[in-house]
């Protein structure tokens, strides 16, 4: 028969189409998570950095400069508080949004093609016990699954385009981060004005260390040196490690250093004689100092989209060709799926009528032949009352 071979030919399909769907939904949850994740670790560092801030601006808040810091840094992170605010929201939603369907993608596309099987694994049985209603009902279940075949071919072609686009944005985002539809989740634009901040907190720092080495090495013996975590002008790049000598002092090192070097006690001992006030200063400023070091790496690659760079590069080169593998299996699958199931359930409908016509006829057939019989068997009948008539009348003419 035609049907066993097509039916062969289907489940293969199917089971294409399913494995490619599921390893559609894995791979889609994979660059989901990527970007989404990027998007959060973006908002923590922003995070991070307006907890900093705030910090500093305690530590500030009882030295000379106290009043002028706190009109800065309050407003600054203030600010962006509200871009963490924003960027968190947006990659929330976007997450929900994609998850939920993606969720339903899959679990409708398995669902169908599953009934659509079963469906064919009935038809053939009830074609080959010739339950002709059963067989008429299952094959308009194959027909309406058929049409749904259909329609998943266009969702997951247009899946398909829409994966292909996603990794072109991908591509594109690389040349020109600060222009591109993924902005409302990764804006690069809206931190591009915290490069200019960032290059003048470097230059300030750079100056200041600057400054006061040379004071060190001309005023009092070159006794200490501090190091200066930034490279000269025009750049001022942030290198920790390379700009400084092993002998020189790290700035997250000064308060403790300072601690232990100075006092303000009059009956101190082989320390530095300062005022209180001066101490209290001191040791502020390098505080906040170090405080604000140790979140400047981190501000610096958001600044620069770094990460944003790693991670795209990251889909681009491990999940970009197989996604879109994956989803060209899967429509071209539902595609062949489809087309196949035409040409069977074409062939169901095409015996089925073919059979129902040949048992009409057969019947029609019979019809004839059983009222010839009856005729003759009725004559039969006929001629026999009449002999019996026959032979009563004789019997009693005898008589």
């Amino acid at each position: 028969m035609v049907q066993k071979p097509i039916s062969q030919i289907i489940r293969t399909a199917t089971g294409l189409v399913l494995g490619g769907n599921a390893k559609l939904r894995s791979r889609a949850d994979r660059v989901v998570d990527i970007i989404i994740d990027t998007a959060d670790g973006a908002s923590e560092t922003i995070y991070a950095t307006t907890r900093a801030l705030r910090e500093m601006n305690t530590d500030l808040a009882h030295t000379d400069i106290g009043h002028q810091a706190s009109h800065f840094l309050v407003p600054t992170s203030n600010s962006l508080d509200r871009h963490a605010d924003d960027i968190h929201r947006e990659a929330m939603k976007n997450r929900r949004l994609i998850q939920k369907v993606l969720e339903i993608v899959y679990v409708v596309t398995t669902l169908i093609i599953s009934l659509n099987l079963v469906a064919l694994i009935a038809l053939t049985v009830s074609g080959i016990l010739k339950y002709r209603r059963t067989l008429y009902m299952l094959i308009a279940a194959c027909w309406t699954f058929t049409v749904f075949c259909w329609l998943l071919f266009g969702a997951y072609f247009f899946i398909a385009s829409f994966a292909r686009d996603a990794c072109t944005a991908l591509e594109s985002f690389q040349i020109n981060p600060y222009n591109n539809s993924l902005s409302s989740v990764l804006p690069c634009d809206e931190l591009l004005s915290a490069e200019s901040i960032l290059y003048n907190v470097s230059e300030g720092i750079h100056r200041v260390v600057h400054t006061i080495n040379r004071a060190l090495s001309t005023d009092y013996g070159n006794v200490a040196q501090i190091c200066n975590p930034f490279s000269g002008p025009p750049d001022y790049n942030y290198k920790p490690d390379q700009n400084c000598p092993s002998s020189a002092i790290k700035i997250g090192d000064l308060p403790r250093i300072i601690k232990m070097s100075t006092c303000t006690d009059t009956n101190c001992k082989g320390g530095v004689l300062i005022s209180r006030r001066d101490y209290n200063n001191i040791e502020a400023y390098t505080t906040a100092l170090k405080r604000l070091l140790d979140v400047y790496p981190g501000m610096e690659s958001l600044a620069e989209c770094n990460t944003v760079y790693d991670s795209f590069s990251d889909i681009l080169d491990k999940h970009s060709e197989p996604l879109k593998k994956n989803a060209h299996m899967t429509w071209g699958g539902l595609a062949f799926l489809s087309v196949v199931m035409v040409a069977l359930v074409l062939v169901w409908t095409f015996q089925a009528y073919h059979e129902q016509n040949h048992h009409h006829n057969f019947d029609t057939s019979i019809k004839p032949h059983s009222s010839t019989v009856d005729m003759l068997e009725l004559g039969t009948v006929k001629e026999a009352k009449a002999d019996t008539n026959l032979s009563s009348v004789s019997q009693m003419t005898v008589d």
